[in-house]
């Protein structure tokens, strides 16, 4: 089981700092849009490759952060149920999607997006637009990143599951660790008194 935590404990470790790097772009692309927006309006100028770099930066941005924020659990979720269900509920919840939606997603997404970004590392992709920025291709590359972390992310939380199920909560990585609920801390409390 320790290894099970090590390889969760890995994988969020990685996301973490792609996370942390990568957020940074945010800054960038504010920046970068403030000064498009001041060249256009104030001095009549406009760059095209400008206005490509940050969409592109938004682009990489979000794509590489993808896992950062699964690991967070900042998704968009209905958690009507989910939220104030036990722990144990929330790892069946999390094991089953992670097989079935999750890993499945990425490895669709992979498959499909291999032949389009090979091809344009084949030719050097650039920006169709004229004076537009050189180098799509890697911004495309980040489909495959975005898959990548993604799928580890989803065998981090498989990890966290397991462990969880096989009652070694204590194990699961800090990054990871389900908030404390109502019915928990009941659940500790009834533990706790025998």
């Amino acid at each position: 089981m320790r290894l099970v935590a090590g390889i969760a404990a890995l994988i969020c470790w990685i996301n973490w700092l792609i996370g942390q790097v990568f957020s940074w772009l945010a800054l960038a692309i504010v920046l970068v849009c403030f000064t498009v927006v001041v060249q256009r309006y104030v001095f009549a100028v406009s760059f095209v490759w400008m206005q490509d770099l940050y969409i592109w930066l938004s682009g990489a941005m979000f794509t590489a952060v993808a896992g950062f924020a699964l690991m967070r659990d900042d998704h968009v979720r209905v958690d009507i149920f989910y939220r104030p269900a036990s722990v144990h509920w929330r790892a069946l919840v999390d094991l089953a999607g992670a097989l079935i939606f999750l890993l499945p997603f990425t490895v669709i997404v992979y498959a499909y997006s291999m032949p389009f970004v090979a091809r344009a590392w084949s030719y050097s992709e650039a920006s169709a637009n004229v004076g537009g920025m050189p180098g799509l291709y890697i911004l495309k590359s980040f489909i495959i990143a975005f898959a990548a972390l993604l799928a580890l992310q989803g065998l981090a939380m498989i990890c966290r599951s397991v462990l969880i199920l096989g009652g070694r909560r204590d194990l699961v990585p800090p990054m990871i660790q389900y908030p404390a609920n109502a019915h928990d801390a009941a659940a500790a409390a009834i533990e706790g008194s025998h």
